[in-house]
């Protein structure tokens, strides 16, 4: 498999929230990196293009879209 990341990503274990359309839908944030996240979702879920992910604890908010999904796994991409 070819890495595509620009930047380190570290392993987490963070609780989170993704919100949209004033929806929160929770999730816990495995791996971070300056450009993305992986975050599990306890159920599939559909997701809009973009929506925010934040993480209460870390004063952390970030707009993103996805890049990639896997069951309940979702790859993020953080928008500027």
């Amino acid at each position: 498999m070819i890495e595509k990341r620009t930047a380190q990503r570290h392993r987490v274990f963070k609780g989170g929230t993704i919100t949209f359309e004033n929806n929160g839908i929770a999730c816990t944030v495995r791996n971070m990196s300056e450009g993305g996240a992986a975050i599990d979702l306890d159920a599939p879920v559909t997701l809009p293009q973009s929506f925010t992910l934040s993480i209460a604890r870390d004063d952390f908010v970030r707009k993103c879209r996805t890049v990639w999904r896997s069951d309940k796994r979702v790859g993020l991409a953080f928008v500027q």
